[in-house]
């Protein structure tokens, strides 16, 4: 049986449907006995969900100013 720890490695690819039909089974089974991962994976759900909704289209500014920072950061790396 999968551990919490690996539930949480493997919910975002739960949600995106990219894990194998035996992983899947397996983080399946284990939510069905765990309460606590299931809370989790449902809160990353409704993130998931939310986001889009959150910020709408980023203007030229901000998509200038993130630019910069990944340059300046790739820079000092």
């Amino acid at each position: 049986m999968l551990k919490c720890r690996e539930i949480v490695e493997h919910a975002d690819a739960l949600l995106a449907a990219e894990l194998s039909p035996g992983r899947r089974m397996a983080v399946r089974v284990h939510l069905l006995m765990c309460r606590h991962c299931r809370r989790y994976v449902r809160q990353l759900q409704d993130l998931l969900r939310a986001v889009p909704q959150m910020h709408g289209r980023a203007s030229d500014a901000e998509v200038a100013k993130v630019v910069r920072a990944v340059r300046e950061h790739d820079k000092d790396a």
